[in-house]
């Protein structure tokens, strides 16, 4: 069973974060990527670094199909999210990583496990495989991926317990 579904977000911002996504690989088997997912990051051009670097994860597979995802998902949320969240029930996955308030929400109400971008860092961080989270902060701000400071806080305090 794969360990979670991923969305487009938190893709976005591990790439950003660390420069590279090949660090996955030392922290866990199997990662979905919905072909959703895959096909809003190839809406970035052919150039889109996520692309590149997602074929680089040996853990990550992304799927080969799309998939039907209901009407109600698709009227609350956009598309990545909605395949993310109805890949994990139709595959009894019970893990997401989506950074998106609202797709976390329906993620719960689907009885879900949530992660995001930044408890995969702190993963990381503990296991030594990024550089200090500040770092990974100012290059995500610096990319436009806003981080609340409190979020920034309570992931620091996390990486010291």
């Amino acid at each position: 069973m794969p360990d979670f579904v991923i969305n487009t977000g938190p893709l976005i911002a591990l790439s950003v974060a660390v420069g590279r996504l090949d660090f996955l690989d030392q922290l866990y088997r199997d990662i979905r990527v919905p072909k959703e997912v895959f096909q809003e990051l190839q809406a970035g051009g052919a150039q889109c670094p996520e692309i590149r670097m997602i074929s680089q994860v040996k853990c990550m597979t992304v799927a080969p199909d799309e998939i039907q995802v209901p009407k109600y998902l698709k009227a609350e949320l956009d598309l990545g999210e909605g395949s993310v969240i109805h890949t994990a029930i139709l595959h009894k996955i019970p893990l997401v990583v989506i950074d998106e308030t609202q797709g976390r929400r329906i993620a719960r109400l689907h009885g879900l496990r949530i992660t995001g971008s930044l408890g995969i860092l702190v993963k990381a961080a503990k296991h030594g495989l990024t550089d200090d989270l500040g770092a990974c902060f100012e290059r995500m701000k610096a990319h436009g991926i806003w981080i609340a400071q409190s979020l920034q806080d309570c992931a620091l305090r996390d990486l010291q317990n």
